[in-house]
């Protein structure tokens, strides 16, 4: 498959004060929220310990947010406090495409993005964000637990990165300001959200709608304002952003489970004493089924509350949908290593 490179960031000294002004300098430029003055980014606490910066978009207390603190929490406890995290929640660090940048170049320790964020330079993660390739939650699990997931992970080395872990990023499903869609044809003419990702554009158009990538923190006001009519996501980001109050109609087309990467400056890491990468590496795997423990109490509340909001939940046509998106996935399967990690995928079904 041909990758997509990565845009060119800044330089970064590999020295801490170095990457703190780095960082400082491209969300500057990037026109981003202005970073907390306590960011150490990096920075020995003193001779031998070190706090690692880690960012997310989602909110605080999201699922995501709470595993990679947890994994901060373990690797203090297994190094006498030599090692923690400290994160960065709520995109203060900006967003999914900044911090991943940032990341790839050394300026950052680590981010969450979703696989959707991914799939133009990594193309072994469009599998797993393609339409209907999982049939649930538990399939997705097991999926990236094994073989398939293995071999997406190998895909991050040759970039400077490394995949502590795979999250949940639940069922997407559409949701709009306008009315319920039951089968694809309901879509024609509503012009729905989409991440940067060309698998997700190809996705609503082959769907029936009309794509307009957006990044995630700018959905809230493009609904208000109209100049998107929906998007698609889980359910309990459609709740934490909020964006349940303008958008009323969600219809439940669990089209793609698009997992969540928590990746690693593999420069970071190699910095690091083989005994801490082997903490970080430990922390990261229990954080696992930690972070879907939380995942699965949060997305049955989130689920609850906007339905007692009065958002207006419908099922629909899956056989219709699934017709209508098996072009897309033909076209996809016909790389070879595409092919073979759908293989994988399908095999733990």
């Amino acid at each position: 498959m041909r990758q997509t490179p990565l845009p060119v960031a800044l330089t970064c000294a590999g020295a801490p004060a170095g990457r703190r002004h780095c960082l400082r300098q491209a969300c500057g430029l990037a026109g981003l929220v202005a970073l907390p003055a306590d960011a150490s980014f990096g920075a020995p606490r003193d001779a031998t310990g070190r706090t690692l910066i880690s960012a997310d978009v989602h909110v605080d207390k999201y699922p995501t947010v709470e595993a990679v603190r947890f994994i901060g929490r373990e690797l203090a406890a297994a190094t006498g406090g030599r090692l923690d995290i400290r994160v960065y929640q709520a995109g203060q660090l900006g967003r999914e495409s900044d911090t991943l940048e940032l990341v790839r170049y050394g300026g950052l320790d680590i981010t969450r993005v979703n696989f959707a964020v991914l799939n133009n330079a990594f193309p072994l993660t469009r599998v797993a964000a393609a339409p209907f390739v999982f049939d649930s939650t538990g399939h997705m699990r097991r999926a990236l637990d094994g073989a398939a997931g293995d071999a997406i992970r190998a895909g991050f080395a040759t970039r400077g990165l490394m995949a502590l872990a795979f999250y949940d990023s639940g069922a997407r499903s559409f949701y709009n300001v306008r009315r319920p869609v039951v089968v694809p044809a309901d879509l024609a003419g509503l012009k729905i959200r989409v991440p940067p990702s060309d698998l997700f554009i190809d996705m609503i158009a082959v769907l029936g709608g009309s794509p307009t990538p957006l990044a995630y923190g700018e959905v809230y006001s493009a609904l208000g304002t109209h100049l998107i009519d929906g998007g698609e996501n889980n359910v309990r980001s459609f709740h934490t952003s909020r964006q349940f109050e303008v958008a009323r109609y969600w219809s439940s087309t669990r089209h793609s489970y698009s997992p969540e990467a928590l990746l690693m400056s593999r420069s970071a890491f190699d910095a690091l004493p083989p005994r801490d990468r082997e903490a970080l590496l430990d922390a990261a795997r229990r954080s696992v089924p930690y972070m879907r423990t939380l995942w699965d109490a949060a997305e049955a509340e989130s689920r609850a509350k906007v339905a007692t909001d009065g958002v207006r939940f419908n099922e629909v046509d899956l056989g219709a949908f699934r017709a209508a998106a098996r072009p897309l996935l033909a076209r996809m399967l016909a790389d070879p290593a595409a092919r073979q990690v759908h293989t994988l995928i399908r095999g733990v079904a």
